[in-house]
């Protein structure tokens, strides 16, 4: 028999009642004989049994197999948990069927006193399942937290633990961050280990931003993202690397407790690259020559990585005003690293190319409505142009008095859509104003 779990434990009771349960199994327990996992590509079965909570040998029945599969499918680390039994006289044989759930990065804020390896040890020897990733959610999160607690007495740290899942700086997709709260630690110094940001003044003026503020791992690599990486793509050293930050304890020697750090970011720069070309698929409105117009990149220049992500929007705005409004721009880049030289791949889907439609306005008085759409120049039936709605959008931002004039008109946002129509190809135009 087989039974699909999920967090209310009746419904497998409703299930297994419609399939027959074996009279031995629903009014007694027996022995676990055998307890068997299928389904998982990243725990080994011996993890996931220990994770369950159920033992061989131990005495049990239905609802001990049931609590043992709540308790797997609780963790976060499974999508999907089923269980099926047979018994044999007074043996019972268990097996789990696990589907592996997707897990995101964990990144350890402000634990300076411990390496990364030490948090990660102390992790896999506390947590079961514990690989080096986390769930988005789940009850496995609650024993990291609690694990990562009780390490900090042991470097006389005595603080709560907290964890939220955010955007990973610099990249995509999420991750779990773990942080001590209430730690007093304070930046002293950054030292950047490559002499282009180094000896930058442009970083020198925007160190402020982390020098004298709390320890955050985080807000170090978001800074390194945002405020160094664009020196290095400037100069096409497009593969540049940033190491895990290396934090050293400063101030008063004569203190229990540090409370200062100098943190220190490894760089490896890495070697530059020249501009080789764009390489398109997927074009008919423009051909690769017009394309390459937009661009305004030449062969054989260093390959400005500011200026490439630069490019790749003029491409898209270009589309935009003639009423592309569904496409989408996919680029890859193809390292020669024997001529040190980059040429881009670029797919494009473009979509249909739509005119304007209804201009739809909420939350304005008939004088403000009439204002505005004095101001709107785009036409029914017009091409539509996303530059234009852009702009607009700017300009009612800004407060609207481009538009409104002199006419009172208060708000304190604008909401925005484009409604298509595939079967007419025209958008309409909403905006909300609250």
């Amino acid at each position: 028999m087989r039974i699909r779990t999920s967090r209310l434990a009746c419904l497998a009771a409703l299930v297994l009642a419609a399939l027959g349960t074996p009279p031995a199994l629903a009014a007694q327990t027996g022995r676990i004989a055998a307890i068997k996992v299928t389904g998982s590509r990243r725990y080994a079965e011996a993890q996931v049994v220990a994770a369950s909570g159920l033992h061989a040998d131990d005495t049990g029945g239905r609802e001990e197999i049931q609590a043992a599969a709540d308790r797997l499918s609780a963790l976060g680390v499974f999508a999907n948990v089923r269980f099926r039994f047979t018994s044999a006289g007074e043996s019972v044989a268990v097996e789990f069927q696990v589907e592996d759930a997707p897990t995101v990065p964990v990144l350890f804020d402000n634990f300076p006193w411990f390496a990364d390896d030490e948090l990660t040890a102390a992790l896999r020897q506390a947590v079961d399942l514990f690989d080096g990733t986390a769930p988005e959610q789940g009850s496995i999160l609650d024993q990291m937290t609690e694990t990562l607690r009780k390490l900090l007495p042991t470097r006389g740290i005595h603080a709560a633990v907290e964890r939220v899942l955010m955007a990973r700086p610099g990249g995509e997709g999420m991750m779990q961050e773990f942080r001590v709260v209430g730690a007093s630690l304070k930046i002293n110094g950054v030292q950047f280990g490559d002499p282009l940001a180094a000896q930058s003044k442009r970083i020198a003026d925007r160190i402020s931003d982390l020098v004298g503020k709390p320890y955050s791992r985080f807000a170090v690599e978001v800074f390194a993202g945002e405020q160094v990486r664009p020196l290095y793509l400037e100069q096409g050293r497009l593969r540049v690397r940033f190491g895990t930050p290396v934090t050293r304890f400063t101030g008063d020697p004569n203190r229990p407790l540090a409370d200062s750090v100098l943190v220190i970011v490894p760089i490896e720069p890495g070697p530059v690259y020249r501009f080789g070309g764009v390489e398109w698929t997927g074009i008919a409105a423009f051909g690769p020559a017009a394309l390459n117009e937009f661009l305004g990149l030449k062969t054989g220049e260093v390959a400005d990585g500011i200026k490439i992500a630069a490019a790749w929007a003029r491409v898209q705005d270009e589309y935009g005003r003639r009423g592309y409004v569904e496409m989408k721009l996919e680029t890859k880049p193809l390292f020669d690293e024997a001529a040190k030289r980059v040429i881009y791949r670029a797919a494009i889907t473009e979509g249909a190319a739509y005119r304007m439609g209804e201009l739809v306005l909420t939350g304005l008085s008939l004088a403000g409505e009439n204002k505005l759409r004095e101001a709107w120049h785009l036409l029914r039936g017009e091409i539509f142009d996303g530059n234009y709605f852009e702009q607009f959008l700017v300009k009612l931002e800004k407060g609207g008095r481009e538009i409104f004039g002199e006419l009172p008109i208060h708000y304190e946002q604008t909401g925005h859509w484009l409604r298509t129509d595939p079967n007419t190809r025209t958008v309409d135009v909403l905006l909300d104003f609250k």
